[in-house]
């Protein structure tokens, strides 16, 4: 049988202060032993994204028990290490419960990097006193991921009321047109509030990555 087709990025974190995230979705079952194979022999700890619970389910036993892994979200930490609670940094909301796994994604991703968050869930535009009670609350944080399908509203509506960097993550939740998350990213990139950053559809991921290079910015101009 060929051998897997896998190159890890042992260097990047080194480069660009990010670690190379693995994506699972699509990948073989030999690919992910090789991978997780090479970490192990490397001693290195990593992200995973896209773990669904049947590939997750399928993997060596040596493996899986090295593995954090949350199906909300699907992803999981290989031979990761926590440490102490930090003040939270970020506020991750979202429109609907329904968007929560691509939140959960965004949360995951910056607790790998040990950076906490506050999170505030189903505050969509429908029951927006959801959202206006605890709008100071959000006003601590320097940055906001919000997660919002169908019409996206909620960015812009956040973009109103909140000070700091907004990334906003389209869902492919929703009806009819909605449904695939392009009206909710045709949405984010026409919207009035001014200053907000968009990512793909469902990336929870690049949302958090996003949201680390800001908070290092910030380090380092404090």
């Amino acid at each position: 049988m060929t051998a897997p087709q896998v190159r890890l990025d042992l260097d990047r974190l080194a480069r660009i202060g990010l670690e190379e995230a693995i994506f699972c979705q699509g990948k073989s079952d030999e690919q992910m032993v090789a991978i997780l194979d090479r970490l192990q022999t490397s001693g290195r700890s990593a992200l995973l994204t896209r773990l669904s619970v049947d590939s997750h389910a399928r993997l060596p036993a040596h493996h899986r028990e090295r593995l954090d892994h949350d199906p909300v979200s699907r992803t999981a930490y290989y031979a990761w290490q926590p440490k102490e609670a930090t003040v939270p940094q970020v506020a991750v909301l979202t429109a609907g419960s329904t968007d929560v796994p691509v939140a959960m994604e965004a949360v995951r991703t910056l607790g790998y990097s040990h950076v906490s968050c506050f999170t505030l869930f189903d505050c969509g535009v429908a029951g927006i006193w959801r959202l206006l009670e605890r709008v100071e609350e959000i006003r601590r944080y320097p940055v906001a991921i919000v997660v919002a399908g169908m019409d996206a509203a909620l960015p812009s509506v956040v973009g109103g009321l909140y000070p700091g960097l907004i990334v906003a993550v389209p869902t492919s939740v929703g009806y009819g047109i909605a449904e695939g998350g392009r009206t909710a990213l045709n949405a984010i990139l026409a919207s009035c509030a001014s200053g907000l950053a968009t990512v793909n559809i469902d990336n929870g991921y690049g949302a958090a990555c996003a949201a680390l290079r800001a908070l290092r910015i910030a380090a380092c101009r404090n």
